[in-house]
Order: C-alpha cells, then sequence, then structure tokens
C-alpha cells in the first residue's frame, strides 16, 4: 500500500509530467512489460489497475533507488548524465548523452546503456527525445560525475579563457576539485573580497566567480570551469565496460585438496574450542558477545589467532553448537547437539558449518574494529548484525562459480569486477566486504588457491547434503598408522582413522598441527591413559600395531614405570577410601600435609578414608605427588575426566520467507489487467454513462447488467477480488443470476465469474 498517496494524487491530476511515461508504457509489448516487472517486482505488489498507476509506481523514489542498486558502472554513469542534461525537465537526445559520458564512448556503447535504463524504465522515450523521471536526480548523489552547480553568466567559452589566465597556485587548486568532489573547506572563505584585495589563491577565485561561496568555509566549482578542466572526459573516466581480471589458474585437484587440507584444519579448531569452552566456559558480557580477555585465554589454549577465533565461534553459535546458558550469570557453553556434531564423519560436520556460514545474518569481519563510538567491536557482538550479508556472500562466491574449474581470481580484482558490476550495493564497506567474505570461504575450505572448490560449487547450487558426499571424496583418505620416533614423540602423517585418533588424544599430548601432527608422550599422558581404564599390555599391543616405526625402548620402559607405580593406591567412594597393599605408603600419605586437608583417618592397616568427594581426594593426592587411580563399587577403573558442560540449544530461527515473486503466467496475466484497466479507463472517460447519481443501488446494479446481456453491450466494471485489491475491467455479460455475473473480458475474450457483491461501480459502454 506504499503507492497509494500518489495514486490518489495521480487520480487527482496533480502528478505532472507522468503522463508521457505512461504514452510510453502503453505502446510498449505486452514482453517487454512483463520484463519490467520481472527486474522490478515491487512494480507489481499489489497489482496496478491500469498503466498510469504503473507509471506513478515506477517514479516513486523508493522503487527507484531499488532499481538503481542493480546498475553497473557504466549504466549508472549514463543515468548521472541524463540527470546532468536535466532529461527530467526537457527531453534530451542520445548524441548528447554520448557527448557527456566522455569522447572515449560511442553512439552504440550509450545507446547500449540506455536501452539497460528503458528496459528498467529508469529512462525512456526514443533516441531523439530521451526523459527520466525527478526521481533519479533524488536518488543519485548530490554532485553527479563529481560536478557541481552551474554558476550564472559563465558560459562555456568565458570558463575555458578564465582557465588559461589562471596562475599556477589557482590552476592546481581548480585541478583538485576538478579531480574529485567539487566542494572544498577553507577559512579564507570567510568573507568576500575585491580582487585587489585578495592575497590567496581562494580569494582570487571567489573574486573572479570561478568559485561559488556555499557558507564561510566551504566554496564550491561551478561546472563549466570543471568541464573545461576535464575537456574530452566531462564525467571523468567512464568505464563502459566489466573489468578483466588476470585469472589464477590451477588444477581442480589441487584446489579440491588444498581446500580439503582446510577443512580438516577448521574441523580441528572448532573441536578444540568446544572442548576448552565445554571446561570453561566464557561469561556473557551484559552487551552480549565475549570479554576481551577470554578471547585471549582461549586463542592461547587451542593456538590460533583471535582473528581466526572470532570466525570459530561465529560459525560454532551459527551452527549451534554453543549457546548462551541464560542461567543466573550466563555463559558461552556447547550444546548438546555439540556431542552429535562431534561424533559425525568430517564431511557432515564441514557442511554444517558451510550451510551455517552462507546463511549467517552477521559480519565476523568486523571483528577487531570499532563502532561510532569507539568501541571494540567482538565475536557475538549485536553490532556485527548484518540482514544482507548472506547475500552479499553469494554474490561474492556466485562470481567465482562463472569462472572455469580450476580458475580464480585474486580478492582486489574480485572486488574490482563487483564494484562495476553494482556500484552501489555494500555502501562504504563494498571492498571490504569481498575481501573478508574469500578470506573466510578460503577458511571453510569452500574457496582454494583463489578458486572456487568443487564442494562449494555444489554447496551454491545443491545444498550442504550434496557438498558433503562430494567433500568426502576429497578429503584425504584416513591413516592406520602413525609414526613412533626415538624421542618420544608420535607423528600421524595425516588424518588418523576415528578410533586411532581417539586412542592418540587420550596417551600423547598434541605438540604441533596441521597436514601433519605431532604428539608427545609423556609421563601425564600415559597415567592419563592408565586413568582412563587402559593397561600396559593394551598401550604396549596399540605402539606394536599402529606404528610403521619400531618401537623405541625408552617408550617401553616409559610405560611399564609408570604403570608399575599406577594404581598401588586405591581410592573409593566412603564418601571416599584409600586402600593400598603397602601400608608404609599409607604411613607416607598420612605424614604429608595433603591427609589433613582430605581429612584421611586410618580405618585398617591398608585402608584410609575420607569424608570429601572422590574426585578432590584423587586430584589432590596427585597434586602432592602421588599416583592414584579411582575404583567403583566392582573394583573396576574409574574414568574422572570431566566431559565438559553441555546446555540445551536453541533451535535455528527459520530463515525469513523470501517476497514470492510472481511466475511468468502470474506476470503475464498482471500485463492483461493492466491492459483491461487502461480499456475501462478510456471507456468510462469516453462514452460510458452511470444507472445513477453516486454509487449504484444494487437493484439498478443487477438491471444494467440484465440489460447489457440482454442487448450485447459492454459494461466497464470496478470491482475488488478476493485480496482486496480494487481492478477495473470492460465486460460483455453472459448472464446475470445466483450473485454472480457471468461475462467475457474483452481484453482477453475469456469467459470470467464476478460475484455482484465486488461489483464497486459499473457503467455502460456506448458503442
Amino acid at each position: 500500500m506504499q503507492f497509494q498517496g500518489l495514486e490518489t494524487r495521480l487520480a487527482l491530476g496533480i502528478v505532472v509530467g507522468m503522463s508521457s511515461l505512461a504514452d510510453w508504457l502503453r505502446e510498449r509489448g505486452d514482453e517487454t512489460l512483463v520484463a519490467l516487472l520481472r527486474a522490478r517486482p515491487d512494480l507489481a505488489t499489489p497489482p496496478p489497475a491500469d498503466t498510469s498507476v504503473l507509471a506513478t509506481r515506477v517514479g516513486v523514489r523508493s522503487s527507484v533507488a531499488r532499481a538503481c542498486e542493480d546498475l553497473d558502472a557504466f549504466a549508472l554513469s549514463t543515468l548521472e548524465a541524463l540527470v546532468l542534461l536535466d532529461a527530467d525537465l526537457e527531453p534530451v537526445p542520445l548524441e548528447a548523452v554520448a557527448g557527456m559520458l566522455g569522447g572515449d564512448i560511442t553512439p552504440q556503447q550509450a545507446r547500449r546503456a540506455v536501452e539497460r535504463l528503458r528496459r528498467l524504465a529508469l529512462a525512456w522515450g526514443d533516441d531523439d527525445e530521451l526523459a527520466i523521471s525527478s526521481a533519479a536526480r533524488e536518488v543519485l548523489p548530490t554532485f553527479p560525475a563529481g560536478l557541481g552547480r552551474l554558476a550564472e553568466n559563465l558560459t562555456e567559452d568565458a570558463a575555458k579563457a578564465a582557465l588559461a589566465d589562471l596562475d599556477e597556485e589557482e590552476r592546481r587548486l581548480i585541478g583538485k576539485l576538478a579531480a574529485g568532489s567539487p566542494v572544498g573547506r577553507t577559512k579564507d572563505a570567510a568573507k568576500q573580497v575585491a580582487l585587489a584585495q585578495a592575497t590567496n589563491p581562494v580569494q582570487r577565485l571567489l573574486a573572479k566567480g570561478l568559485l561559488l561561496r556555499r557558507d564561510a568555509e566551504t566554496v564550491e566549482l561551478p561546472r563549466q570551469l570543471a568541464l573545461a578542466v576535464r575537456g574530452e572526459h566531462p564525467m571523468g573516466e567512464v568505464e563502459p565496460d566489466e573489468p578483466i581480471p588476470d585469472l589464477t589458474g590451477s588444477d581442480r585437484s589441487a584446489v579440491d585438496s588444498t581446500g580439503g587440507g582446510e577443512v580438516l584444519e577448521l574441523l580441528r579448531h572448532v573441536e578444540n574450542l568446544l572442548n576448552a569452552w565445554g571446561e570453561e566456559p566464557p561469561d556473557v558480557l551484559r552487551s552480549g558477545g565475549v570479554g576481551v580477555r577470554e578471547l585471549r585465554r582461549t586463542a592461547k589454549a587451542i593456538d590460533v589467532d583471535e582473528e581466526r577465533l572470532g570466525l570459530l565461534v561465529e560459525l560454532a553459535v551459527a551452527a549451534n553448537l554453543i549457546a548462551n546458558s541464560e542461567a543466573a550469570e550466563p555463559q558461552w557453553v556447547p550444546t548438546y547437539q555439540s556431542d552429535t556434531w562431534l561424533a559425525s564423519p568430517p564431511e557432515q560436520r564441514w557442511a554444517a558449518l558451510a550451510q551455517a556460514w552462507l546463511d549467517l545474518p552477521r559480519l565476523p569481519g568486523l571483528i577487531g574494529a570499532r563502532d561510532e563510538k569507539d568501541r571494540l567491536l567482538g565475536p557475538l557482538s549485536e553490532d556485527l548484525r548484518r540482514p544482507l550479508a548472506p547475500k552479499d556472500r553469494r554474490r561474492v562466491l556466485d562470481y567465482l562459480d562463472e569462472l572455469p574449474g580450476g580458475h580464480g581470481a585474486r580478492p582486489d580484482d574480485v572486488a574490482a569486477v563487483l564494484a562495476w558490476r553494482a556500484p552501489r550495493r555494500g555502501g562504504r564497506l563494498r571492498d571490504d566486504l569481498v575481501r573478508w567474505i574469500l578470506a573466510e570461504a578460503t577458511a571453510l575450505g569452500i574457496v582454494a588457491l583463489h578458486a572456487l572448490t568443487s564442494a562449494g560449487r555444489v554447496l551454491l547450487a545443491d545444498g550442504a547434503a550434496g557438498a558433503a558426499r562430494l567433500l568426502a571424496d576429497a578429503l584425504p583418505e584416513p591413516l592406520d598408522h602413525v609414526l613412533v620416533q626415538a624421542d618420544l614423540t608420535v607423528v600421524a602423517p595425516g588424518r588418523l582413522e576415528a578410533d586411532l585418533a581417539i586412542e592418540m588424544k587420550l596417551v600423547a599430548d598434541v605438540e604441533s598441527a596441521g597436514s601433519a601432527t605431532v604428539y608427545r608422550i609423556s609421563d601425564a599422558s600415559v597415567r592419563r591413559a592408565l586413568d582412563a581404564g587402559h593397561t600396559a599390555d593394551d598401550l604396549h599391543a596399540l605402539f606394536r600395531t599402529r606404528s610403521r616405526t619400531p618401537i623405541p625402548q625408552a617408550l617401553t620402559y616409559l610405560i611399564d614405570d609408570v604403570a608399575r607405580r599406577h594404581g598401588r593406591l586405591r581410592a573409593g567412594t566412603a564418601a571416599a577410601f584409600l586402600r593400598c597393599d603397602d601400608p608404609l605408603l599409607l604411613a607416607e600419605i598420612m605424614a604429608k600435609p595433603a591427609s589433613e586437608e582430605l581429612e584421611l583417618r586410618r580405618i585398617a592397616p591398608t585402608v584410609l578414608i575420607s569424608p570429601l568427594p572422590l574426585a578432590d581426594v584423587v586430584e589432590t593426592l596427585r597434586a602432592a605427588g602421588f599416583t592414584p587411580v579411582a575404583e567403583g563399587p566392582d573394583g573396576n577403573v574409574l574414568d574422572l575426566r570431566e566431559s565438559g558442560r553441555r546446555v540445551r540449544g536453541k533451535s535455528r530461527p527459520a530463515a525469513p520467507a523470501a517476497i514470492a515473486r510472481p511466475n511468468a503466467e502470474q506476470l503475464a496475466e498482471l500485463v492483461a489487467q493492466l491492459r483491461a484497466g487502461d480499456r475501462a479507463g478510456a471507456a468510462r472517460r469516453g462514452s460510458a454513462v452511470s444507472p445513477e447519481r453516486g454509487r449504484p443501488s444494487a437493484e439498478a446494479t443487477l438491471q444494467l447488467l440484465r440489460d447489457a446481456a440482454r442487448q450485447r453491450r459492454s459494461v466497464w466494471l470496478g470491482f475488488v477480488d478476493t485480496r482486496g485489491v480494487r481492478s477495473e475491467r470492460v465486460v460483455r455479460p453472459v448472464s446475470v443470476g445466483g450473485g454472480v455475473l457471468q461475462g467475457v473480458d474483452t481484453t482477453s475474450e475469456e469467459l470470467g465469474h464476478y460475484p455482484l457483491h465486488r461489483i464497486m461501480t459499473v457503467a455502460v459502454v456506448e458503442d
């Protein structure tokens, strides 16, 4: 209903200058109007009653602004040229438009751009009389092409002559204003002085009338002088064609394998993040987000930089792997869904993250920037929310999808191409958006070596499920072996099988990660494996069967030595108890200060008990240098390791429903209604008569329709459809009965049914 006010004004005859556009639209073919409504779908909602209403909507400022969002740089420059030529006040010829665009632009190139504008109804008329709506001037910059206002009493020849007489300082100042914005700020504009008293270039140019004084600190370069400086290029450098980037070329398999490596690295980092925040969840800031200290602690713990951590956090929350606990003291805690994610195959884990990133209505690239109040923007901050971010990601990736497989383009080249295709999209962050999106896509393995991976192409076309299947083939085959080194390190030369990876994380600590992971075996790591229930024989068998290199003797001694000391001391629940076959060891414990802290009491030569929880007893004794192991009621070893906190995640909000665009059949029907409305309007203005003054009564309407059906005369109907939209038709009544008029639409020659209670006005069309 946003056009209702203008439509009313049109009906009252207040809108001026719109009749020529309406006439031009009426002369277009149905296919042209269908193309217009498809390109500018806002014009079709609600359906316009006739072409006059459509013409009104075409010139609405908000609609013109939306249409300009899709213009390329050359079409936009052409529209600016039409504004500079005052085509909204008086039609201009195509030749003048080409001249304004510059000497390098041919009439054929100018006609191509004008035709683009005509398809969008941003310009209309033939090549001799091109016109635009006044809204175009409002939508475009205040100074199109950087040209200021026209100065009074300054002709083109006078401007050229004055330019030739300027000294070097004056010429430099004029050249600077002519090359960029025509407006400059200077204190020398505070007061007007005569030429004889002028002491600087600004004052001299003001005195000569070659600068316009806007206020005490602002001057403006007249358009005539800027045109004289620019010469053959009145609008500066105009690009008629899309830039051609230098494409990068790689073998498609190399692109896919590189992307697969990035995927594995991403999954490892997200897994480490879930483990870290499961053990020590960070607090939720009052304004949302995560504190700087917490981020630095986490970045150090999982060995990533803070920039990458910001992306990981955004991805994990978007994929519902981490959520706000919403407790009295809220924290960011992994969800129960994260356990399912961790147990899934790598390709499925990646698919969840990739789809979450594609749909993420936020800009992780803003992390680390500052807002208008100079506050640092952090991960999960509300200031990162950008509803158009998913559309921007698609636009960048769709461009890479246009390139041949294995070929890509560098970020600066992609930014240049997209800036030419839609210079009004993205605002001040337009080029930064492209770089951020490509960097994030590379981190996700969607882009590699500047090209779209095969999985990335399928992700865009078919969604995450199809991409996951393709990625499974691109990932390296998991290995069933490791390489044990003499220095007690273990090298995993690639991705390990899931069960082997779990065993290695238990028995060794990651020392360095990447395409090859290096683990370090130590007393603590072996004890951790024994605490989890493994025996020395289990660990010997693990390395004997899984290592492709001989087992060093030092590793055998280490496992045996730790196992010999491990479990001599047994802890249970009494609240907790300690039992040991060696009374001397229990006596040593009782002599330590820890015995008082644990409130230990001997109940037998080989048994001590404590009122404290079992986990506290074991942890305190380990800190005191002992190696107790926990056991359950059946005497088996208990694994006391914490699995990390979990919360119930939020269901992902459904993506906002896209505005349903009419299909080709619906658009054709809409154009048919426009034609019918035009014909009905012509009939009403011509020879139509009403049965009575004001709104006709039901009886009069019924009688008029019956007479028209009997006499085979056409009638003009004004009625409201089931959606409440008013429209008009010229109809030949066939029958009237049962509260319904059956009649043939004179435009489409199709039989229609019109409920009588929806007919608002009716008139007979005289022959």
